[in-house]
């Protein structure tokens, strides 16, 4: 599949809350709806609480019924956990195949779109599971836990004037989770010694769990330019975690860009408490700052599909836009002899969504040769788990850093 053209996405994820409506006690009632992956507020609602049966959840669910949840907190949890086992189990008709069926062969790019359309069909009918949220976030739920700071870290400071709000139980499980990861941080070896090692992703900013990519940053061979000052830039920073490793390389000056405001948050932050501030700037752009580097590092999304959220957006880049992007825009901000790393997974490759030939063939459009290339082979548990339905293309993944360099 040829590389399309960069264009804007047109999502906009950060558009003004819609409201949501619902009967209760006879009356007409409405908050304002939350929902981070921007599905729009469900038009049937009913109330629902501890006496409703996972099976008529779940097939109300399917209908397309939001349930907004007026029962106990943890029983909700325990609810949403038997729908999501009816969601995750085939059902018998599926399971059996005819003949002619089983002889089809499926490719891997297909493979690949049924898995995203299961997990989004999945996603909806979770997410319609539903809480009340009071204007400063707090749940009025019998044992609902205190997730206040979790919310206000995902949606901003909670505004009184704003009033009640509803999201998926699902929405906030995840936003919880979010914030134990933001309170523990991920140890980074590449940045040294614990304790001053770790990253502390922000919610909707994407966590740097998969190590080799870092690896391949914190040891590849510096370009020698001869510049008096060695500038690097850090395309779509993300958490700041490449940053942080090029300054732990005692680079003089790194530029970290990034269009997202949580992910400059978040950046900000980490590299505060590095303690790397003085050799990093972080600043919001589309990709490249002004000026010219002797090292420009990219790490895009891997695969060119579209994004369903903006945590999505770490993985996902439509048409290649970004990918596309820094290919053709890098030699004219590289200083003479200096380099380009793109850090870029073939996992695409793998899928049918991307020829190796397409990417080259995008590299030399944009004025560029390779001039090295070290490879890594991912560690994350999915790479050996034999029932995930994308198995085979993860357990021939590799990791690569393709050093480019102006023609």
């Amino acid at each position: 599949m040829p590389i399309s053209p960069p264009r804007e996405s047109t999502e906009p994820f950060d558009s003004p809350l819609p409201t949501i409506h619902w009967t209760e006690a006879g009356e007409e009632c409405s908050a304002l709806w939350r929902s981070e992956r921007g599905a729009p507020p469900p038009r049937r609602v009913i109330l629902a609480d501890d006496t409703i049966t996972a099976d008529a959840a779940y097939r109300l669910a399917c209908e397309g019924t939001a349930l907004l949840w007026r029962g106990d907190f943890h029983n909700a949890t325990q609810l949403l956990q038997a729908m999501a086992r009816r969601a995750d189990k085939m059902p018998a008709r599926k399971q059996r195949k005819t003949a002619k069926e089983a002889a089809q062969v499926v490719s891997p790019a297909d493979t690949f779109h049924q898995y995203r359309q299961a997990q989004s069909q999945r996603a909806r009918i979770l997410g319609l599971l539903l809480l009340p949220f009071d204007a400063d976030y707090g749940i009025a739920l019998r044992r609902a836990p205190d997730a206040r700071q979790a919310c206000a870290e995902a949606w901003g400071p909670a505004d009184a004037a704003a009033g009640p709000s509803v999201a998926s139980l699902r929405e906030l499980l995840g936003m919880i989770g979010a914030h134990e990861w933001r309170k523990k941080g991920v140890e980074i070896p590449a940045l040294g010694e614990a304790p001053n090692n770790r990253i502390h992703p922000h919610y909707g900013v994407f966590s740097p769990v998969r190590g080799e990519y870092v690896s391949l940053v914190a040891t590849a061979p510096l370009p020698v330019t001869g510049q008096a000052e060695f500038v690097a830039f850090d395309i779509g920073t993300g958490t700041g975690v490449l940053a942080a490793v090029l300054a732990r390389r005692h680079i003089e000056h790194v530029v970290a860009t990034d269009r997202d405001p949580r992910a400059l948050t978040c950046a900000r932050e980490n590299l505060a408490r590095l303690g790397v501030t003085r050799q990093v700037q972080v600043v919001h752009a589309d990709l490249f700052p002004e000026g010219r580097a002797s090292l420009v590092v990219c790490n895009p999304p891997w695969l060119p599909a579209r994004p369903g959220s903006p945590l999505e957006s770490a993985v996902y880049d439509e048409d290649g836009r970004m990918l596309l992007g820094f290919l053709n825009g890098l030699a004219a901000h590289l200083v003479p002899g200096g380099e380009g790393w793109l850090i870029l997974s073939d996992f695409a490759e793998h899928l049918g969504l991307r020829s190796r030939a397409d990417l080259l063939a995008a590299i030399e459009r944009g004025g560029l040769k390779v001039v090295g290339r070290i490879d890594a082979k991912p560690k994350h548990p999915k790479a050996w788990d034999a029932s995930d339905p994308l198995h085979r293309a993860r357990a021939a993944e590799v990791t690569s850093l393709w050093r480019l360099a102006a023609i």
